[in-house]
C-alpha cells in the first residue's frame, strides 16, 4: 500500500510544492530559502523515516513566518492525505530527545482533532538562526497539526542555546511522528472506539 502525497499550494504570499513518502528513509531535497529551516526539514525527514521533497518560495523580505507556516500547512496536508483512512496505524507516539544541554519531548496523536500544547519553559530566546525566528517553531507545529488534525505537545525541557533547543524540539517530533504513523502488525482496523479518526 501506497502512503504517499503530492501537494501544490498558492498563495499571495508563498508557493509551496511538497511531495511526501510515509514509508520512506529520509530522502529528497528541502529547498524554502530559509537556511535553518531546510536543515529543520531534513532532519524531520531523517528521524521520521520520510521521503521528502519540499520547493517554497515567499516573500521572504518580510521574514520567514509565511513561508515556514505555509510549508508546515501543506506537511500537515500531505501527512493527513498519505494517511488515508488511518486504518492500521500506531496512532500514538512519543519521544524524548537530548541534544547536549537541551532535551524535548512530544507526544502525539493522530485523532483527527487539532489541538498543539506548546511549552518552551520560557528557555526559548527570541532571535534568528539562519533566517529562522526562533518562535516558529511553535507556528510549525501549529501548522503541522492544524492540517493533519493532530493532536501534539511540544515541550522544551532544557537547553541553553536555541540552535540546540530547536533541533531538540524538532527530532522529538519527527521521532514521535515515525511512531504514530507507522503500522501496527496487530491492529485490525482504525484504532478507535469511534470507528474513524477522520471526522
Amino acid at each position: 500500500m501506497s502512503r504517499t502525497a503530492t501537494i501544490e499550494r498558492a498563495t499571495g504570499e508563498t508557493r509551496i510544492a511538497l511531495t511526501l513518502d510515509l514509508d520512506g528513509r529520509g530522502a529528497g531535497t528541502r529547498r524554502t530559502g530559509v537556511g535553518f529551516f531546510d536543515h529543520l526539514l531534513e532532519l524531520l525527514a531523517r528521524h521520521a523515516g520520510f521521503d521528502l521533497d519540499v520547493e517554497a518560495t515567499g516573500d521572504l523580505e518580510t521574514g520567514s513566518h509565511h513561508t515556514v507556516e505555509d510549508t508546515g500547512l501543506v506537511l500537515g496536508q500531505a501527512i493527513a492525505q498519505a494517511l488515508g483512512d488511518r486504518v492500521g496505524i500506531r496512532r500514538y507516539g512519543s519521544a524524548t530527545i537530548p541534544m547536549d544541554e537541551a532535551r524535548a519531548a512530544c507526544h502525539i496523536d493522530l485523532s483527527g482533532r487539532p489541538f498543539v500544547v506548546f511549552d518552551d519553559r520560557g528557555l526559548l530566546p527570541h532571535g534568528v538562526t539562519g533566517g529562522f525566528e526562533h518562535e516558529l517553531l511553535e507556528e510549525l507545529v501549529r501548522a503541522i497539526a492544524a492540517t493533519s488534525r493532530s493532536t501534539i505537545h511540544l515541550e522544551i525541557e532544557r537547553g541553553r542555546g536555541a540552535h540546540h533547543m530547536i533541533e531538540a524540539g524538532i527530532k522529538a517530533l519527527a521521532r514521535a511522528l515515525r511512531v504514530a504513523v507507522s503500522i501496527d502488525p496487530d491492529e485490525r482496523g482504525v484504532p478507535s472506539t469511534k470507528g474513524t479518526l477522520t471526522a
